[in-house]
């Protein structure tokens, strides 16, 4: 994607969808190369705008990765958002939207993969960052606590990330639709443990 045109002093400004361009480069970097590999010149010569030109949206790298987190966790948290809402039970909702909008059974775009592939890259890269994503966890299990607290819901969530680690890490698991399926069961209220 080529952000300048050949004259630049005769193109409109449009700052939004350059920093819109900046972000989406620095999340494939990160997602494609790994974190280190984030840079002003990567995502500069990535966008086709100058390294000034990224320096001009975001001061420093950390700057610019804390962004790319902070749209990850947005979009991460506006699909459990979504699930949420065309939920009629409010008991263990939260964990049921957790499942939903983590586990990639393929009806999932690669877009929404990429995105939930960078948030892993990125906890899994910076101390910092996955501080940020356990604060927002713990938020959200408070802000959830009267209908998804219970160790069976609990231990749902867990054996999702553990399906979400594995599904950015590539490994095949046969039958995680009937696995899914079975999760959710799971967050029905009169499951026989």
């Amino acid at each position: 994607m080529n952000i300048e045109t050949e004259n630049a002093h005769k193109r409109k400004k449009q700052p939004e969808v350059v920093r819109r361009a900046l972000l989406d480069q620095a999340a494939r970097i990160t997602l494609e190369q790994g974190l280190s590999k984030v840079t002003f010149q990567a995502v500069a010569d990535a966008t086709g705008v100058t390294k000034g030109g990224v320096m001009h949206h975001f001061a420093t790298k950390n700057a610019l990765v804390l962004e790319v987190f902070n749209d990850a966790m947005a979009k991460f948290e506006a699909e459990v958002d979504a699930a949420m809402a065309k939920d009629a039970v409010s008991y263990g909702s939260f964990t049921r939207a957790y499942i939903d909008a983590t586990i990639s059974l393929g009806e999932k775009g690669q877009a929404e993969f990429d995105n939930q592939a960078t948030l892993y890259v990125l906890m899994l890269g910076d101390s910092e960052l996955r501080a940020l994503w356990a604060k927002w966890a713990n938020a959200q299990l408070k802000k959830y606590e009267a209908t998804d607290n219970t160790e069976t819901l609990c231990m749902v969530r867990l054996v999702v990330d553990g399906i979400w680690l594995s599904d950015f890490s590539g490994i095949n698991i046969s039958g995680k639709q009937s696995l899914r399926d079975r999760l959710i069961k799971m967050t029905q209220r009169d499951f026989d443990q």
